[in-house]
């Protein structure tokens, strides 16, 4: 009988506990939606204990857009703040960001001409910033054999933005040993590209 006495005020007590810590329906999450550090009575804060609370929430269910929420949580690049709490989350949109956008890109590609050579077509494809090239690339060079390795000289030698071409900023260019039909139609199609900026 003693332990059955003890059982049923055990379990009074933790019902008893329960509803205390639970407290009111309603209440806990009305708290987590509450300003931190806004005095009760001020615009813009509800008061919990006020009467009528629950019916505005019923009416209501959503937060107005622009209210502080102390449990809002920031993600890295998004335009949205996300409040945690409840069964769910709720997004509400941030405050407008202000940022000055990049200038738009002045890079220009200009392509030169098709050059015949002896050994095949050459054409060069140029990028200018202004009136510099910052970029060199060949669209076009002789292939098969032997024509491989020497397109593959002038290409290198030429092209890219570290190559000779964005190094000296025109086609006076030194012909490349074993390669001088592949060099002079680069410079050909290159000069006429040049030709097309200035």
């Amino acid at each position: 009988m003693r332990r059955a006495l003890l059982a049923i005020t055990g379990l009074a007590a933790g019902t008893t506990a329960l509803v205390v810590l639970k407290g009111a329906p309603g209440a806990s999450q009305v708290a987590q939606e509450l300003p931190a550090g806004v005095p009760v009575g001020t615009p813009g804060r509800t008061d919990p204990a006020a009467p009528g609370v629950a019916s505005e929430r019923a009416a209501a269910p959503t937060r107005p857009a622009g209210r502080p929420d102390a449990t809002a949580s920031r993600t890295p690049g998004a335009g949205r703040t996300t409040t945690g709490g409840g069964t769910g989350t709720r997004s509400t949109p941030a405050a407008p960001r202000t940022s000055t956008a990049a200038p738009k890109s002045t890079n220009r590609k200009i392509t030169g001409p098709v050059v015949v050579t002896e050994f095949g077509n050459v054409q060069v494809q140029i990028t200018v910033s202004g009136s510099r090239i910052v970029n060199a690339v060949a669209l076009e060079l002789p292939q098969g054999g032997q024509s491989d390795l020497r397109s593959n000289r002038v290409d290198d030698a030429y092209s890219g933005t570290s190559g000779t071409v964005v190094r000296q900023q025109d086609a006076n260019l030194d012909t490349v040993s074993q390669a001088t039909a592949t060099s002079n139609g680069y410079r050909q199609s290159l000069q006429a590209a040049l030709d097309q900026v200035r």
